[in-house]
């Protein structure tokens, strides 16, 4: 693995890239969710997956993380570091497509700046589409951007996720967007594995 420590507008991210050992079949960046400093294992499970089958695997750790702050900053900070980043993603990848995403608050972050970074397609573990009990605050604009460049999003989503449930997701769902449902909640840990294969069917040659 390979740290970097990336200057972003927000203070210095953080970028862990693992890379395979056979011929690298494309770049996949992750961004994690809003709460606590460690990554959850359903997004470890997706990189060690994608690795061993030719990604290279990029985790970003945002600024708020970096500092250790327990409680991350509005969405436009976020966008604001995760652009750079992907800019210096760019500049040290070894080709292929690329696909970037994240779980829950990095999902968002990825659909909202995936034309920006020049992503080929987005993965979004755990979207969450409104608050809990607050189904009138969608964000369903945002998922729905990629799409809107002609960009596929993939979403892996828990069947009783307080966060927005499959059917709220699929009634909003939109073009180029494919959704898969797996037990649980808005915590995908118990299914990881799951999640891990349902990721790497999406981003297989041919889908």
């Amino acid at each position: 693995m390979t740290e970097r420590l990336v200057p972003t507008p927000e203070g210095p991210a953080r970028t862990t890239t693992t890379d395979p050992a056979a011929p690298v079949v494309g770049t996949l960046v992750l961004g994690h969710g809003a709460g606590g400093l460690r990554w959850t294992l359903d997004v470890l499970a997706v990189r060690d997956v994608m690795v061993a089958a030719g990604w290279q695997v990029v985790l970003v750790d945002q600024p708020w993380r970096v500092a250790e702050r327990r409680i991350g900053p509005r969405p436009p900070a976020l966008d604001a570091a995760w652009v750079p980043v992907l800019a210096d993603v760019e500049r040290h990848r070894r080709g292929g497509r690329l696909v970037t995403g994240g779980r829950s608050a990095g999902a968002r972050v990825a659909c909202r700046t995936a034309a920006a970074v020049g992503a080929d397609a987005v993965v979004c573990l755990s979207f969450p589409l409104h608050l809990p009990g607050k189904p009138q605050q969608s964000r369903a604009a945002e998922l729905a951007l990629p799409a809107a460049h002609g960009l596929p999003v993939h979403v892996v989503q828990g069947s009783t996720d307080p966060f927005g449930t499959p059917a709220e997701v699929e009634a909003v769902l939109p073009p180029l967007t494919t959704l898969d449902v797996v037990p649980g909640p808005h915590s995908l840990g118990r299914v990881a594995d799951r999640v891990a294969a349902l990721v790497l069917a999406r981003l297989s040659p041919g889908e």
